[in-house]
């Protein structure tokens, strides 16, 4: 599933790809898929996508919202797969879950393995939308300070008993943040996935805080995770420590073999030495 490093760098290659180029024809997917969702029937998306002009993209949290001016954004969420760059007379894949033709022959096509939101909506009324709507501050922003995370974190601590992987991935408490990421950041912070937030003294409030923002500025460095692809099929550069692989095998900090548990409707992977 993108994050939000991997939904930045494709809002910068976007940026740098398709910023100008009209629209020949909006197509949606000619591959059913009942967990992708839709606000459009097909014609009134080709409708109301030809002759728009794709404009300069923007991210928040997990969604990636791209202008096709005058008038609409094109908004995509929670996926996971491909958004790809297509030049003209390349090959394009046989199954798509979207497809946008440009007048100069060039395309971009977009697949989802999982799930995904591919919306089209009157500028400014995707900001109304469910889990976009009210979105707190994510951590690529300037406002996300630490004394911004530790006022969060003690707003928390008034209502039900939050862990710390529930503060990385739960209702989107930080906007942009997944499974995949929390498993880094948690274990460069030193901090269990259980670990209760009511019990972090000031110093790991502060190695969280850090560990979270050079976690994803690292992510985004790198062109994204290893696992993900950008908008030219690039896998990126950034190899997670924790997941499925590390299971097992020797902690690169102290050599104790690393567990996993399932926890959150997850699977978590720890050191029990380090991660306390």
């Amino acid at each position: 599933m993108f994050e939000l490093p991997e939904y930045t760098i494709l809002a910068r290659q976007i940026n740098k790809t398709l910023v100008g180029k009209t629209v020949k024809k909006g197509n949606l997917g000619n591959s059913p898929h009942k967990f992708v969702w839709y606000n459009r029937k097909h014609e009134e998306f080709t409708k109301l996508t030809r002759g728009k002009v794709i404009g300069k993209a923007w991210v928040q949290g997990r969604w990636l919202i791209v202008p096709c001016e005058p008038g609409y954004n094109l908004v995509l969420g929670e996926c996971g797969g491909k958004i790809l760059y297509h030049p003209a007379d390349s090959e394009l894949p046989e199954k798509y879950h979207l497809w946008i033709e440009f007048e100069d022959g060039s395309s971009s096509t977009i697949t989802t393995q999982m799930w995904g939101a591919m919306e089209l909506f009157e500028a400014g009324k995707e900001q109304e939308r469910q889990y976009i709507k009210g979105m707190r501050v994510t951590p690529v922003e300037k406002a996300f300070t630490f004394k911004y995370f530790s006022a969060l974190i003690d707003d928390l601590l008034k209502g039900e008993k939050r862990s710390t992987k529930g503060l990385l991935t739960q209702d989107q408490l930080i906007p942009g943040l997944g499974n995949a990421s929390a498993q880094d950041i948690l274990f460069r912070a030193h901090l269990l996935p259980r670990r209760a937030l009511s019990d972090l003294s000031t110093g790991q409030r502060h190695d969280l805080y850090d560990s979270i923002v050079d976690t994803v500025r690292e992510i985004i460095d790198q062109g994204g995770r290893n696992d993900e692809v950008d908008l030219f099929g690039k896998p990126g550069g950034y190899v997670r420590l924790m997941d499925s692989k590390a299971a097992g095998k020797p902690c690169p900090e102290c050599g104790t073999k690393i567990q996993k548990m399932q926890y959150l409707g997850g699977a978590c992977y720890f050191c029990p030495k380090c991660q306390v």
